[in-house]
């Protein structure tokens, strides 16, 4: 490349080392493709997707907080809950949010005391007012901790009728 210095060109000199710079600050700061909190679009735009899980407090009280993305529009289409379920399709633990969140995606909601040892290995997924299971999950324990992994969508599908479930949409 060859510059030759005038006003015209030192700006446009100017202009291309501030691109370049933004360019190479951007890649710095993204984030890396293993990242569960990423993406912000359903991964098939019409399930909530849980998209992080923490755990805190102790055996058989454990607080989760989990990450869910989903395509809210409003009362007539949410997540309306996200549960801890046993491997064996029990559910321990649903926390159900009253309302929609299509201003604010993704969106983390916390729960508990959810009754497990620090090695019981549990699913955290989360279910759509308008077609239910079937987004992403996690898997994990709290000591190993969680990860994401695909759940057929008719696993302990029967627990769906279990209370507690939603009341009417705040908004």
């Amino acid at each position: 490349m060859v510059f030759s210095y005038s006003n015209q060109t030192t700006m446009h000199f100017s202009t291309y080392v501030s691109m370049v710079l933004c360019s190479l600050l951007s890649l710095a700061c993204k984030p890396s493709s293993d990242d569960t909190t990423d993406p912000i679009i359903p991964k098939d735009g019409k399930h909530a997707d849980v998209i992080s899980v923490s755990v805190q407090g102790g055996p058989m009280q454990y607080s989760f907080s989990v990450g869910i993305s989903s395509p809210d529009l409003g009362c007539n289409q949410y997540a309306d809950w996200w549960e801890v379920v046993s491997t064996d399709g029990a559910l321990l633990y649903r926390r159900v949010l009253a309302h929609s969140h299509v201003n604010e995606q993704p969106f983390v909601r916390s729960g508990g005391a959810v009754n497990i040892g620090s090695q019981d290995t549990v699913w955290v997924r989360a279910h759509m007012n308008t077609v239910g299971y079937g987004g992403i999950s996690f898997k994990g324990t709290v000591e190993s901790g969680f990860s994401e992994v695909a759940l057929d969508s008719s696993f302990a599908e029967e627990v769906e009728d279990t209370p507690p479930l939603p009341g009417t949409c705040a908004f």
